[in-house]
């Protein structure tokens, strides 16, 4: 799986500068998109853009964040979940109407694109990419033409289904948007000289900022000259939060809806002993995000914490790998095992996820050649069986190694001497937020919206209806 997006917007007052505050912003959510940046800025005048393909540091220097003059402002880190990975499909998206412009940045995945898109071309509609993104903005525009800015947004959130957290500037208004089932995460918090929101909290930590709180589900908060009003624009009974904000994308140190990532992943481990009781010599996890997990199974079961893998965090998301028979050597570039550690020893190996299982079964692999007696595979999600349609770039279900074999079966697959699954109710215990409040689509095959061919939670209303 790869992660998602992440969108920063800051609203600060005595035209302090904006840019290097969501420069440093990004930088703390670059786990959430590798693929592309951008920073749009405004300067009570006009609109100034930057963006481009690659991580924050390639997209910007020093000079760049200095020439974008403003107090307001908005950003972005992309992995494509829709549109392909190009210059055209960067954001901040910058949308010019004869009011003037709006920039967004977009945070999830509208499982109704295809037919929104159709509409708006059959309306004249000119599209520069293949985004939802621009769906969005060219629906926020023709409400913007007919109706206030409560209205609009209102009557956008009757049209998307699917998940989006949005930060959006009009004029030198900052406003941002969560889905009415609050799908993706999205907080803000105050600073000395304003406000700034953000994917996750971490990145308010980073400016020294105070969080406040979660933006509400379907909730929009305007800010401007470091003030801020709130909008309930709509009311689920139900929730559906990503539960793989917690297993694996947001970083252990944020605060996701009110709970600390790190506690809920320590919380997975120590069930996952409780569920899988497991004799071994350590406790070892795949890093690095198995490793809050790996920390909470060894404190509830006793057996010593023991790293024996290393990990190369200086390797990019692609290497020169000359053929098929250098596999090996480019798994250890990746992961390389900690010998004198699992010689001769059982290990709990405690990883966050499988997927194909073919990585799984590789790192096994090089455990064993480096001597390792026993594996015992420990997963911190339950078996995902179904593709995600809501902004995780997952396989089909065809290439769920979980959707078409029992446990024993991927077991085989991935060469362990024996592999337990958290279950999706000690998952949900972990978590702390009643099922009902989740989105557990990939690991149940429920989604809570309308999603053609599969099931839905009837439960949930179609984001229209509300």
């Amino acid at each position: 799986m790869h992660e998602e997006c992440g969108v920063v917007g800051v609203s600060f007052k005595d035209e302090a500068p904006a840019a290097l505050s969501i420069y440093y912003a990004l930088y703390a959510l670059q786990h959430r998109g590798q693929e592309s940046a951008g920073i749009t800025v405004h300067d009570g005048t006009c609109v100034k853009t930057l963006k481009g393909m690659g991580l924050v540091p390639d997209v910007f220097d020093k000079s760049d964040v200095d020439k974008l003059k403003g107090y307001v402002g908005i950003g972005h880190v992309r992995y494509s979940t829709a549109g392909g990975s190009n210059i055209e499909n960067c954001q901040p998206l910058l949308i010019s109407y004869k009011s003037g412009n709006i920039a967004i940045a977009h945070n999830g995945n509208l499982v109704n694109y295809n037919e929104l898109r159709e509409e708006l071309e059959k309306e004249g509609r000119i599209f520069r990419s293949d985004s939802d993104t621009e769906v969005i903005a060219h629906l926020l525009v023709k409400n913007l033409m007919q109706y206030e800015l409560g209205e609009s947004v209102k009557e956008l959130l009757k049209k998307l289904e699917g998940s989006y957290s949005l930060t959006i500037l009009l004029g030198n208004k900052l406003v941002v948007v969560r889905d009415p089932l609050g799908i993706k995460p999205l907080c803000f918090g105050k600073m000395d000289n304003g406000y700034i929101v953000a994917s996750e909290s971490v990145a308010i930590d980073i400016l020294n900022g105070e969080l406040i709180r979660d933006v509400r589900p379907g909730e929009m908060i305007v800010f401007n000259n470091g003030t801020y009003e709130s909008y309930q624009l709509s009311r689920s009974e139900n929730y559906a939060h990503c539960v793989f904000e917690y297993i694996y994308f947001a970083r252990p140190d944020s605060i996701i809806d009110g709970r600390l990532v790190y506690d809920v992943r320590m919380r997975i481990g120590a069930e996952l002993f409780e569920e899988h009781d497991t004799n071994a010599d350590i406790v070892s996890p795949v890093p690095d995000s198995g490793i809050t997990y790996a920390i909470g199974f060894s404190k509830r079961s006793g057996i010593d914490y023991l790293e024996g893998l290393m990990k190369n965090r200086y390797i990019g998301r692609t290497f020169i790998m000359p053929g098929q028979d250098m596999r090996e050597t480019a798994v250890r570039l990746k992961l390389n095992t900690v010998k004198p550690n699992i010689d001769g020893k059982s290990v709990v190996l405690i990883d966050d996820s499988i997927v194909r299982g073919t990585t799984s079964r590789r790192i096994i692999d090089l455990m064993r050649k480096s001597g390792t007696r026993e594996v015992h595979m420990r997963v911190a999600s339950p078996p995902i069986i179904s593709p995600c349609y809501l902004g995780i770039d997952m396989p089909t279900r065809k290439e769920l190694v979980a959707a078409y074999k029992a446990v024993k079966g991927v077991e085989a697959v991935i060469n362990a001497d024996s592999l337990g699954y958290i279950s999706v109710e000690g998952l949900v215990k972990s978590v702390g937020i009643q099922q009902e409040d989740l989105c557990l689509g990939c690991l149940t095959g429920i989604y809570p919206v309308e999603i053609p061919g599969e099931r839905c939670a009837k439960r949930q209303l179609k984001l229209s209806e509300f």
